[in-house]
């Protein structure tokens, strides 16, 4: 987009009595006034008009894109790389205008230009901690995202091996570092390397453990950790490893039965669960050989993936359907369609919590019978297959378990966890 033109004082004028004048400017107006006003003062407005141009893609208001988004967003990157490569806030402008086109240009589907976006950001950002002396290296998660997006697993994989090595040594940071470890642990799953995936839950483990330890977070995480660490160790056939990890989980939750959380916390402990149950759910029948590759996680911006279709009501919608469909052949054919009914079911009820979580930030009484449902279903697979039904009624206890533990229902959520060491063979 090319907006420059000769303005003469009139314009000017204009400009500055729309960015002067008391009541509501229109984001629109704000870009025609700093364009005008870029025009004869580059440098106090070119970072304005830049920024600008990017709240002009999006209202927030009303959840919608400006029709013109993409030239807007080209434009702001344009404008970015007007602004005197001397001045010290220019990286940080044209970071951002860049950020906002990525963003566009994968909601377009344009993957290769939003790839380019993403390198470009990264070396800017790279640039900005050698110049500072710092390790660590923003741009680096979508960086990795963007080469998932197109097969490169390994390498994006190795991009969040960086960026947690940066990470890790200042601390949990009130919980921010627990998210990134969990997509480092989805990119090595998406690049087959199961060993070091088991190795990584196993710090995030040891992390929360530490913070519930030292009153730095909610015991509650520590258990849905433990309980995701077990679910994962079981896909890969870590037996007395998962058994371990269910043995320290029973002994959390036995103490949040009896004494509650030590102290009251904000509530990032639903989110919390909500990831955990996406990340263990996406992969947990999708177990392959290391050095395997699969197909990549949700890191932002990434679309038809384990993790991100858990967020997309069309696949959900689906599988709905295909439940529906199975409950009769279930019950007139048993032998043939009840393990499958039972596992099917499980994924709408998981996807179904995690989507109404995510979105509206609750968990209605619908997703309750959805748990309610699966463990009777599961019953019913224990009855008629002895052999096999137990482990399954074990991991639909478990999933109910750790729902009534979102709710502060620990009595109901131990005894669950209870039942299902039981079906298991394990102490109880």
């Amino acid at each position: 987009m090319n907006h420059s033109r000769k303005v003469d004082q009139d314009d000017i004028v204009r400009a500055r009595n729309v960015l002067l004048a008391s009541g509501r400017r229109t984001p629109g107006e704000e870009v025609d006034a700093y364009r005008v006003l870029a025009q004869v003062s580059p440098a106090s407005y070119l970072p304005l008009l830049a920024r600008a141009l990017q709240r002009l893609c999006y209202d927030t208001g009303s959840g919608t894109w400006h029709a013109s988004a993409p030239e807007l967003c080209e434009e702001a990157v344009a404008v970015a790389r007007r602004i005197d490569p001397a001045e010290p806030a220019r990286a940080d402008v044209l970071y951002q205008a860049l950020d906002s086109h990525r963003r566009e240009l994968y909601r377009l589907g344009r993957r290769t230009e939003g790839l380019a976006r993403c390198a470009e950001m990264l070396d800017i950002s790279r640039a900005q901690a050698a110049s500072a002396g710092a390790p660590v290296v923003k741009g680096l998660d979508e960086w990795a995202a963007g080469l998932a997006e197109e097969g490169r697993y390994a390498e994006a994989a190795d991009a969040m091996d960086e960026l947690v090595a940066a990470l890790l040594p200042q601390g949990p940071r009130s919980g921010a570092l627990a998210w990134t470890l969990l997509d480092r642990i989805a990119a090595l799953l998406d690049a087959g390397r199961v060993d070091d995936a088991l190795d990584a839950f196993e710090a995030a483990v040891t992390m929360e453990a530490a913070d519930a330890a030292a009153d730095r977070g909610p015991m509650v995480c520590h258990l849905y950790a433990l309980v995701g660490y077990a679910r994962l160790l079981d896909t890969h056939g870590r037996d007395e490893r998962a058994a371990l990890a269910r043995h320290e989980a029973l002994a959390v939750l036995t103490e949040l039965a009896d004494t509650g959380e030590r102290k009251t916390w904000s509530g990032y402990q639903r989110s919390f669960w909500a990831a955990l149950v996406t990340l263990s759910g996406a992969y947990g029948d999708r177990s392959s050989a290391p050095g395997e590759p699969r197909p990549p996680s949700d890191t932002a911006p990434m679309r038809g993936s384990p993790r991100a279709q858990w967020h997309d009501a069309d696949s959900l919608q689906a599988l709905r359907a295909q439940v529906d469909a199975l409950v009769p052949r279930a019950a007139e054919d048993p032998d043939r369609h009840l393990a499958d009914l039972v596992r099917l079911h499980r994924a709408l009820t998981l996807r179904t919590a995690v989507f109404q979580e995510t979105r509206v930030r609750l968990i209605a009484d619908d997703v309750r019978s959805l748990y309610d449902e699966g463990v009777d279903l599961a019953r019913r697979l224990a009855r008629h297959d002895p052999a096999k039904g137990p482990r399954a009624l074990a991991g639909r206890l478990i999933d109910r378990s750790t729902l009534h533990a979102v709710g502060h229902a620990f009595g109901p959520a131990l005894d669950d966890f209870r039942q299902a060491l039981t079906c298991l063979g394990e102490p109880a």
